[in-house]
């Protein structure tokens, strides 16, 4: 075939996630193995080169390379730009039966992925000895091509069986770009079956067509899985479907109606089967989402109980410190009493001897104001000391939180008041949705708040330097509005909180890195208030500094 010109993008993905694909595959299974039966699917990350291919005439050539589970294995394949669909004609060579990696595996899949990581199945590679030829459309126009290992024909996710991986070879032409993507594969166990449990007919004759295997395969694994319990009315078509060809095939029927009948029984198996994933999904969704509820309800309930505990044991306080005040004020009363009692004698005895001794009643006079003098020291004293204890209290109220923030979040002590960090991992990526940890840390944060009337809260949200400033500074707007909003819902009076979003502004740790980038994406709260010796927009000197603990999660 002639080479037209033909213009196209190859993008090279690079995978944000850990792991090639290469090193996801599964060993080739054992028997013992494959006798286990397992339920539970699992996704495992990947990456692919991904080629843009325009809609113009004209086609370009590009090439397989075999993973580890296959390394001989090779292949190429011509793509053809046509108007409205591309077509792909390829082969492959040195390939392996599916079934050396278990049991389940019967056939290969040709799957497109987009740059968005959507697997599609575009058609079934049938071996003839160990090479293949397949010709396939599509109306993608961006993507890669993978060959995978499967159970049947009709699955809807490529297994992590990957054999084969188209590379950019020096026949391919076009501008290389770079741009992030993955894309999803099935864990190892997803299609295992007991195979000691079942005994398939095609033990009887070995020269059944490949799809009579297919659907007994197919029926298998949704039944494992549990499709009688969520999609009964697909898996009993497919039941039916394949009872139909086993019987055909067990009287040596027609073959194309055994494989029509096996091929309405794998699409059957494959529905009931990709239902059944979805409903364990959703269950297991709605499971950690009513513990995530539960959790927070607990924390709230025992923020609740640590605030009231707390009330208590300062209304003791303060009734004792008001008790000691009144006896000190009433010895200072009986002293007072005392000493004028003293004086007047003195002043008497002064006055029956005024006449003979001038000296003594001057003397006298003087005594008295040294007595006065006395009294008002004392007075000041007396204030200062009281001014001294409610200064000592603050600090000591200032401590306590200090401690107890830090058990929720990390908190240090500065001159605008207790800085308590929730950090960006609180936060959906790029979004200002509270996390459930987050509305935990929140709800215990809050009740002890409450126990303590006079504190008030400035919220300040701040992002990388990562975007453009608008959205930048809407997301920390948002953050620190979600926080206030969350704070104010917990029973937080509205006129003590202020939430204000700068962007990425006022930066804690460089942003060239991904880890200073963490840091800089965060939430502050700072707690401030007469009753710790601080308000927000004044300066007082900073209490000692104390380590921060690590985030409760």
């Amino acid at each position: 075939m002639r080479k037209a010109a033909f213009t196209f993008a190859a993008l090279i993905v690079i995978g944000s996630l850990t792991g090639a694909v290469w090193a996801q595959m599964p060993a080739p299974m054992t028997a013992a193995q494959q006798s286990q039966t397992m339920y539970r699917v699992t996704m495992v990350p990947a990456t692919i080169v991904t080629i843009n291919y325009q809609h113009r005439m004209g086609s370009t050539e590009i090439g397989f390379q075999g993973s580890p589970l296959e390394p001989m294995a090779t292949g190429s394949a011509r793509v053809n730009g046509k108007v409205g669909r591309i077509q792909i004609n390829a082969e492959f060579s040195k390939l392996e039966p599916a079934t050396k990696f278990g049991a389940e595996y019967l056939t290969y899949v040709l799957w497109a992925i987009t740059p968005e990581g959507k697997a599609n199945n575009l058609g079934e590679i049938l071996l003839s000895g160990d090479s293949t030829r397949i010709t396939v459309t599509t109306s993608l126009q961006t993507f890669g091509l993978i060959v995978t290992a499967e159970p049947y024909f009709a699955v809807s996710e490529p297994s992590n069986v990957v054999v084969l991986q188209n590379v950019v070879t020096d026949q391919t032409t076009g501008t290389i770009e770079q741009a992030p993507v993955n894309y999803q594969l099935l864990g190892a166990g997803a299609y295992s079956y007991d195979a000691t449990t079942t005994a398939p007919s095609t033990h009887m004759d070995p020269k059944a067509p490949l799809e009579f295997f297919e659907a007994e395969n197919a029926v298998q694994i949704a039944v494992n899985a549990g499709a009688q319990h969520y999609a009964p009315d697909a898996l009993d078509k497919a039941q039916t479907s394949l009872t139909n060809a086993q019987e055909l095939e067990a009287h040596h029927g027609d073959e194309k109606v055994i494989v029509q009948d096996s091929r309405d029984a794998v699409q059957n198996a494959a529905d009931a089967h990709h239902i059944t994933i979805q409903a364990e999904i959703a269950e297991e969704d709605a499971a950690e989402k009513a513990a995530a509820a539960q959790r927070e309800a607990e924390a709230k309930a025992q923020a609740d109980a640590a605030s009231a505990a707390q009330q208590q044991a300062e209304l003791q306080k303060a009734q004792a410190d008001r008790d000691a005040a009144q006896a000190a004020a009433a010895a200072a009363q009986a002293q007072a009493a005392q000493s004028s009692a003293e004086a007047q004698a003195e002043a008497q005895r002064l006055a029956a001897q005024q006449a003979q001794d001038a000296a003594a009643a001057a003397q006298a006079a003087q005594a008295q104001a040294q007595a006065q003098a006395a009294q008002s020291a004392a007075a000041a004293a007396a204030a200062q000391q009281a001014a001294a204890q409610a200064e000592a209290e603050k600090q000591q109220l200032r401590a306590m939180l200090l401690e107890q923030f830090n058990k929720i979040l990390p908190t240090t002590d500065t001159p605008q008041g207790l800085k308590v960090n929730m950090a960006d991992v609180l936060f959906a990526f790029g979004k200002y949705d509270l996390k459930p940890t987050a509305r935990e840390a929140l709800a215990k944060l809050s009740g002890i708040v409450l126990g303590h009337p006079g504190l008030k809260l400035a919220i300040d949200g701040y992002t990388d330097s990562v975007g453009s400033d608008a959205f930048n500074q809407t997301l920390s707007e948002k953050r620190a509005e979600g926080v206030q909003a969350y704070l104010v819902a917990q029973g937080i009076d509205a006129g003590s909180v202020t939430a204000t979003g700068f962007g990425k502004a006022n930066p804690v740790a460089s942003n060239d890195t991904a880890a200073g980038r963490q840091q800089n994406r965060r939430v502050e709260i700072i707690i401030s208030g007469e009753v710790i010796g601080t308000e927000i927009g004044t300066t007082a000197p900073p209490a000692a500094t104390q380590t921060p603990a690590p985030p409760q999660r």
